[in-house]
């Protein structure tokens, strides 16, 4: 008799495999459309952010402070990109395992989109300026990854008691997806772009200053070629500052307060801060972590509000000598209160080089004050000013290791010609800028290898509170050169030579390059 095969068995076939990387794109995949999503919700709502933004900006928070100080050393304005490329590296590697995970058991995978949903919560309650809605973004990028990891895994592993399906309706599965993700992503653009410009749309009559300067002029540049502008463009102007994404605020919806030791608290809106004088200041600006010889500093033609006019219109009360700058995004800064008061051109500035303020650079207010360093003084997208104490307050950065008062130092760096450029033998112009803002510069000198040092040609001298360009000839031998520059200010002081990093307040040190020179 024969013997037949038992039904249930034939009724069973193999179970092909799904390869790793299948099951890693299909975790990518869901990874790229639960954010796509979590960016319409926030680009749909006032207040929202996307989790990935709300994530870096737990890392800036979270971050010791010496590797924050690394990250600006080494990589400058580039910090926020790196950062966010580095968020979304380890999404991705997160993801790519959620995907292998859900195709051996599919709780497992979900349960790991649910995790990461709750490190992007986690990061929204975190900070302190977030409302209801920045948590809605979060909740989407869950269900939205979940569903889309549920499809992709499905076309992978097929339903109980089938075999695998082919590649095809992976891909068919992937593709839709995808596109989905793509136009989310799309549609996100598209409303985060509108909604800027209906921001530019209400900001574009900057008014006429009241007292308005006159061109710069002409011997203000020594038309060097490499020399950096007496004017820095504003799509050129460094920007140091912990916010990932610029805020957007409209003027209409635009207050500022101001608050503490004061006797008349005041609310102002963008209408009522034009009717104060319009004045412009020529104004460089430095941020305090520009290494010797660095460029996180720029020069820039600003138009706005004294801060003295308004704080005398608030009636500040005796014993205050902290002005707080409190941005939307909670961001602080603590100027001293005299350096506002002392009759230099501290502003609320409202533009920028005959524009209205970039976003990127505060719109629609910020705070300008010469001579302090940007950590204690340049709050953008200004909201508050808070008249206290230093006693009763440290502004963001002082607790992470930075001084509570920090005046810009004396200094000058070399632009042309630039680290280890071949020039060639005969005469060569060395040329650069120098600042000492508040005190402007005197004298800068420049010293080629162990040589005398020889002053050099300063350009004319626009005001104390911005940068001077300086040019020296040079008559270059063959050989490898070390160039120095050192500057003056006007008291009479020189800058050191001694090289002190940044933290705690500010650097010093005189800038030095390695110039190769050839025959010509």
């Amino acid at each position: 008799m024969t013997a037949t095969a038992h039904p249930e068995v034939e009724q069973q076939q193999p179970q092909r495999a799904v390869p790793r990387w299948q099951a890693a794109a299909a975790g990518l995949l869901a990874a790229v459309a639960a954010l796509a999503a979590a960016e319409v919700v926030a680009a749909l709502l006032d207040g929202a952010g996307s989790p990935v933004t709300a994530i870096g900006t737990a890392v800036i928070n979270l971050a010791p402070v010496a590797l924050k100080d690394a990250a600006i050393a080494l990589l400058g304005t580039a910090d926020k990109p790196a950062l966010i490329g580095g968020v979304l590296l380890v999404l991705a590697i997160v993801a790519a395992v959620t995907g292998v995970l859900a195709v051996r058991r599919f709780w497992q995978g979900a349960a790991g989109v649910v995790l990461l949903g709750v490190v992007g919560l986690g990061a929204v309650l975190a900070d302190a300026s977030a409302g209801v809605a920045s948590l809605l973004p979060s909740f989407v990028a869950v269900i939205t990854g979940v569903a889309a990891l549920h499809v992709l895994v499905s076309a992978l592993t097929g339903t109980t008691g089938e075999p695998a399906p082919d590649r095809r309706r992976f891909l068919l599965a992937a593709g839709a997806v995808g596109a989905s993700a793509a136009v989310g992503g799309g549609v996100a653009r598209w409303l985060v772009a509108n909604r800027r410009a209906a921001v530019a749309a209400s900001a574009v009559r900057l008014p006429a200053a009241d007292q308005a300067l006159p061109p710069v002029p002409d011997g203000a540049s020594l038309q060097v070629d490499g020399l950096t502008p007496f004017i820095t463009p504003n799509d050129d102007f460094y920007r140091i500052d912990t916010a990932l994404r610029a805020p957007t605020i409209a003027v209409d919806d635009w207050r500022l307060k101001i608050t503490g030791m004061v006797d008349n608290p005041m609310e102002v809106t963008y209408d009522q801060l034009l009717e104060y004088e319009l004045v412009e200041a020529d104004i460089t600006l430095a941020c305090v972590s520009n290494e010797v010889g660095g460029d996180l500093i720029g020069n820039a033609r600003w138009r706005g509000v004294r801060m003295a006019d308004l704080l005398e219109d608030a009636r500040v009360q005796s014993g205050a000598d902290q002005l707080v700058g409190r941005a939307v995004d909670g961001f602080t800064t603590g100027s001293p209160l005299e350096t506002v008061l002392d009759g230099r051109e501290s502003l609320i500035a409202i533009g920028m080089n005959g524009e209205p303020l970039p976003r990127l650079h505060g719109f629609p207010a910020r705070i300008v004050v010469p001579g302090l360093y940007g950590y204690v003084s340049a709050t953008k997208w200004l909201a508050e000013l808070e008249l206290t104490t230093f006693d009763a307050f440290d502004a963001y950065w002082v607790p992470r290791g930075w001084a509570e008062r920090a005046p810009i130092k004396t200094q000058s760096r070399i632009d042309v010609p630039s680290a280890m450029t071949d020039v060639r033998t005969g005469p060569q112009t060395v040329a650069g800028v120098a600042w000492a803002q508040g005190r402007g510069i005197a004298r800068v000198e420049v010293q080629v290898d162990d040589g005398p040092w020889e002053e050099a040609q300063l350009a004319e001298a626009v005001g104390k509170d911005t940068w001077r360009q300086w040019a020296y000839r040079w008559q270059a031998t063959e050989g490898t050169h070390q160039l120095r520059v050192r500057a003056t200010d006007e008291t009479g002081e020189t800058q050191p030579e001694e090289r002190v990093a940044p933290r705690p307040d500010g650097a010093t040190g005189w800038h030095t390059v390695a110039v190769p020179v050839t025959a010509a």
